[in-house]
């Protein structure tokens, strides 16, 4: 088993390039504009937008004691750039070839800690308001424990606890009942298995109180209270709060130092549903085992009956295809993709160039004005050579093929260097790898001007400062390299995973006792962290789940799921189809995001939905040649049958490996009332037909079937094929899509 987390990492972008310009000869007063250019109209003389800009203010009028300061050059969010200016540069600069439109810089003031804007939760309308923000929702949460004084599970503003609620909050090491609160309403944990598989051990925390960080980082990413002037050591600055922040939390601890066990997760999920919790959210998985064996698959079977939603996480083994986990058809399954959130660390040369590269380094610290070094002898930054130079120094280490990235700053920490800057494109460093070397990392393609002024300078110098934030970075979201992919090695007639959420780079709670951080050698705690994994995306997920379950207390689990799924977004924040990290930014398949990026507001009033029941599922297992007792073993009842078994079950998406295949499907219409739907088909590599192409409901709740035909068209096509059915009502209000897929 493999708890889906990964330790705190190194994410590469680079965003912004800054410029300091020499003195110009006037004595007035300057101000921060944003200029508008029209990139189109660039000049082919120059190399770069940043080029074309800089040289532009270059050419502004000189004046005495006003500094024309490029401060960052836009190429994604918009064309153009930001500048401090006297009025009169501003008045000369409107006369530039290409220019669009000016305006001051405006104060912002950033509340939160960015997912849940990322999301587009908010306080005035959708899905936060809808169900008061999770209101009296329970989730249950197995995992490594919780760390109660957390400010993220303090209880103000909540109202008395459910009387439905049955948990409870079970003293321990370290560990008392008074610890539970209205918000953190049960505390368990679960032992035996791990005990029994050591026998004569001690547990080190023999209690629900969380050694590992994980339990406590994954709770309040699903319903933390609010909490103010949350960061990572300076990153990430502001309100922390959950998906879903007025719902109930209960722990139950399954994973432990000394093991974790089958045994002790099947325990966590019953006694969760037991409590009386609505949702349960899972970041682990086993792997390469059978429905029949898995204990989450069984676990969860039964939870689905009893109406609990599951979410589960995908792992981290991408982006190899087919090494998920949980691809059990009745849970979600939930990939990991990035946020629009980017943390810095600028460096400023000798000539005045900046270039804000990326950084997550856990100190308050400024390198001011050091020798930079750069050759072919450092370059590859060797800790031998290192050694025989001047210790206070910047050195510039680059990707020569043969140090990767972790090589180089392992062997940087290990120095008493003052600091690097890593010029990579290492797409592994980009998500993965602690960062605890003074530094900050450069993309190749950026790096041109500083290598050409450490060549040149006679006594180049530079400065690193650290602890930045950058929101609005594009493209996002994107699906992470570590995150795994379908099909599911467990069901492969099922597409998984179903979606992706925000698991790169996530700032969460976090126990204070377990280090969160190394500054060189030295450990650093924190009441955050910022870390990333697929064990992030699925909480996530989960209170988006808790929201809807507010909302739409007799929904199905297979109708929340359904609601998720097709209201997903298949683009990202340039209107571009969002794109696959682990394979080199092309264009995501739905093996790695399955229907799309999670909506919370659109999942609110989805249309239709696909619904499913248990016996649905047992009609897939029946299909799928499992022996009565492998089937009794996830079902425990001998109350379903097997006189229907199909492999073809009411699911949000389509996967065949076959020629030619097709699907029967029913859906629910959940909308205000009368509706009429027409199918809308993507341009794919096969052909697919769907009949009738048009739905019309009379009623709420009305159920209309329909048949989806696919083709391949060319024997012998390889990779993955993929395109989507989306059916359209006839005022545009919903557009209800699900992904269709042949491998």
């Amino acid at each position: 088993m493999k708890a889906s987390m990964a330790t705190p990492h190194i994410i590469l972008y680079v965003w912004l390039v800054l410029f300091t310009l020499p003195l110009l000869t006037t004595s007035v007063k300057s101000s921060t504009y944003i200029i508008h250019m029209d990139k189109s109209t660039m000049p082919k003389t120059f190399t770069s937008h940043t080029h074309w800009y800089s040289t532009t203010l270059k050419s502004l009028s000189p004046s005495t004691t006003t500094t024309p300061q490029l401060l960052y050059a836009y190429d994604n969010a918009i064309h153009g750039f930001s500048a401090v200016l006297s009025s009169a540069q501003l008045e000369a600069l409107k006369q530039s070839p290409g220019f669009i439109s000016a305006y001051p810089d405006m104060n912002v003031k950033v509340d939160t800690t960015h997912t849940t804007d990322f999301l587009s939760l908010n306080s005035n309308y959708g899905l936060w308001p809808a169900s008061n923000y999770g209101k009296d929702i329970i989730v249950g949460v197995i995992d490594s424990g919780v760390w109660p004084e957390s400010e993220s599970f303090k209880d103000y503003g909540m109202t008395e606890i459910p009387t439905r609620w049955k948990g409870e909050c079970e003293p321990g090491v370290q560990f008392e009942s008074s610890m539970c609160n209205r918000k953190l309403i049960g505390a368990r944990f679960f032992n035996k298995g791990v005990i029994a598989g050591h026998p004569g051990t001690n547990l080190t925390m023999n209690s629900t109180r969380d050694t590992l960080g994980h339990g406590t980082h994954t709770s309040s990413t699903i319903g933390g209270n609010y909490v103010k002037g949350a960061s990572f050591f300076g990153y990430a600055e502001g309100i922390a709060r959950g998906v879903a922040p007025s719902a109930r939390l209960a722990m139950y601890k399954v994973l432990w130092d000394e093991g974790r066990y089958a045994s002790d997760v099947l325990a966590g999920i019953d006694q969760a549903m037991e409590d009386g919790v609505d949702v349960i959210s899972i970041s682990m998985g086993f792997d390469e085992v059978p429905l029949y064996e898995d204990p989450i698959a069984i676990a969860s079977f039964a939870a689905m009956e009893k109406g609990v939603f599951l979410s589960s996480s995908a792992g981290n083994q991408g982006p190899d295809m087919g090494s998920l986990h949980n691809g059990i058809p009745w849970v979600l399954t939930v990939g990991a993709s990035s946020v629009d959130r980017a943390f810095a660390g600028t460096v400023t040369l000798g000539n005045g160039v900046a270039v804000v590269g990326w950084s997550l380094y856990p100190a308050k610290a400024l390198l001011l004005d050091l020798p930079l070094v750069y050759n072919e002898t450092l370059k590859a930054c060797d800790l031998t050579l290192m050694e025989l130079h001047a210790k206070e120094m910047i050195v510039v280490c680059e990707d020569v093929g043969v140090r990767d990235l972790v090589v180089q700053m392992f062997q940087v920490t290990q120095s008493k260097i003052s600091g690097a800057i890593f010029i990579s494109k290492d797409s592994f460093v980009i998500e993965e790898g602690d960062f605890r070397c003074p530094g900050a990392i450069i993309n190749p393609k950026d790096a041109m001007p500083l290598i050409t002024y450490v060549k040149t300078a006679l006594n180049p110098k530079a400065s690193i400062k650290f602890q930045q934030t950058i929101l609005g970075t594009k493209p996002a979201p994107a699906i992470a390299s570590y995150t795994s992919r379908g099909p599911s090695p467990s069901y492969p007639g099922i597409l998984k995973p179903d979606l992706v959420a925000p698991g790169t780079r996530v700032l969460a709670a976090w126990a204070p006792k377990v280090p969160a951080a190394k500054l060189r050698s030295t450990s650093l705690s924190s009441d955050f962290n910022i870390i990333s994994g697929t064990s992030m995306a699925c909480p996530h997920a989960a209170g988006v789940a808790a929201l809807l379950k507010g909302v739409h207390p007799d929904w199905s689990p297979a109708a929340i799921r359904s609601a998720m799924m097709t209201t997903t977004s298949e683009l990202d924040n340039t209107l571009g189809p969002i794109q696959d990290v682990g394979y080199n930014f092309q264009s995501a398949t739905p093996l790695a995001m399955g229907a799309g990026h999670v909506d919370p507001n659109k999942a609110l009033d989805p249309g239709l939905i696909y619904d499913a029941g248990a016996q649905d599922y047992v009609r897939l297992l029946c299909a799928a040649n499992y022996t009565d007792k492998q089937i009794l073993a996830i079902t425990r009842s001998y109350g379903y049958n097997c006189s229907n078994p199909s492999s073809d079950m009411n699911y949000p998406s389509f996967i065949t490996n076959s020629t030619v295949q097709q699907f029967q499907r029913t859906v629910t219409n959940v909308g205000d009332g009368a509706a009429s739907y027409r199918a809308r088909l993507t341009a794919m590599n096969f052909n697919v037909s769907v009949a009738p192409d048009t739905l019309i409901f009379r009623e709420k709740l009305e159920k209309q079937s329909f048949k989806v035909s696919i083709t391949k068209t060319q024997e012998g096509q390889e990779g993955v094929l993929y395109g989507s059915l989306t059916w359209v009502d006839d005022v545009g209000k919903h557009a209800v899509r699900s992904p269709i897929v042949v491998v």
